[in-house]
């Protein structure tokens, strides 16, 4: 089953050149979710050939512009374009607030049902579960109420082995043995044992994206472990002070916290317009974390079962 990221924006307040306001899209074994929606985030689906109307579920970090300010676009030409499926939507308390405004205003009666969660950007909960994934919130520090999401894929079921299974088995025997249960006959002796049958299941993934923030290091007990950590990196470090006035991190902040969070990848994004070159930024995360990438537009990153 599919597990793959994609970039469509990765510059900060301020766009530059050929880079965007943040928006991401997380694929899970064919349900698409979207991260953020900066302003030109319905363009940015066209060219990188999504189609908008398979998105399940919307998840905004915080109500900077840079994030959410494509997010009425978009709900707009999903209505002209007939959607009639739910859409989930999460965000900060106040998000509701502003997308009935620009409704009431634009004469806008949506097709379908827009199902809005407020979440509580200052805590670690779990706000979300399909059949793919769950999803956490993780606290970031912004000059607003400003939370980034954990996605953790479910714990897969064992894998039968066709070539050592005994003939007869019902469905509901079968069902039994990917959830790691022998079989017993009517007398409670074993009649065929799971271990013989099955082999361990394919391995949960994991993906954290953490939006604005100052550098954080309980962050790192939050997002231990996972497959791959987004992290923004609006400064180089010479600008640190920089950094922290204005409520974001560094290269380097991002690489220390992804090394003290034993991540196995890092994505660094959020530049500031004043980096033409990304370079600098990058092997500054790389002081501190070897496996980083830059998080530039158009980037796939699908991680293996």
């Amino acid at each position: 089953m599919e597990f793959e990221l994609k970039i469509l924006g990765s510059a900060s307040a301020t766009p530059f050149m050929d880079r965007h306001h943040t928006a991401q899209v997380l694929t899970v074994g064919g349900t698409q979710y979207l991260i953020d929606c900066g302003e030109g985030t319905q363009r940015r689906l066209m060219e990188q050939k999504i189609r908008h109307q398979r998105i399940h579920t919307i998840f905004i970090s915080h109500l900077h512009g840079d994030h959410f300010f494509g997010l009425f676009g978009l709900l707009g030409t999903m209505h002209l374009n007939g959607r009639t499926e739910p859409l989930r939507l999460f965000g900060p308390p106040g998000l509701d607030e502003v997308l009935t405004t620009q409704f009431r205003h634009s004469y806008t009666h949506l097709s379908f049902e827009l199902e809005f969660t407020p979440v509580d950007t200052t805590q670690h909960l779990q706000i979300f579960e399909d059949k793919n994934l769950t999803v956490h919130t993780l606290p970031m520090r912004h000059r607003i109420p400003c939370c980034g999401y954990l996605f953790r894929e479910k714990p897969k079921r064992r894998r039968l082995l066709a070539e050592r299974l005994p003939d007869g088995l019902t469905p509901a025997q079968l069902t039994a043995l990917t959830l790691g249960e022998d079989l017993l006959d009517e007398q409670g002796q074993l009649l065929v044992a799971n271990a013989a049958v099955t082999a361990e299941p394919k391995r949960a993934r994991s993906y954290a994206f953490c939006s604005d923030t100052m550098y954080t290091e309980s962050l790192a007990d939050l997002v231990r472990g996972v497959d791959l950590l987004y992290h923004e990196a609006t400064f180089m470090d010479d600008m640190r002070e920089r950094a922290a006035v204005t409520h974001h991190s560094t290269a380097r902040q991002a690489g220390l916290l992804a090394r003290r969070a034993q991540v196995h990848r890092l994505l660094i994004g959020h530049f500031s317009s004043r980096y033409r070159d990304l370079e600098p930024l990058l092997a500054e995360a790389k002081t501190q974390f070897e496996w980083t990438e830059l998080a530039v537009e158009g980037l796939s990153v699908s991680l293996a079962e």
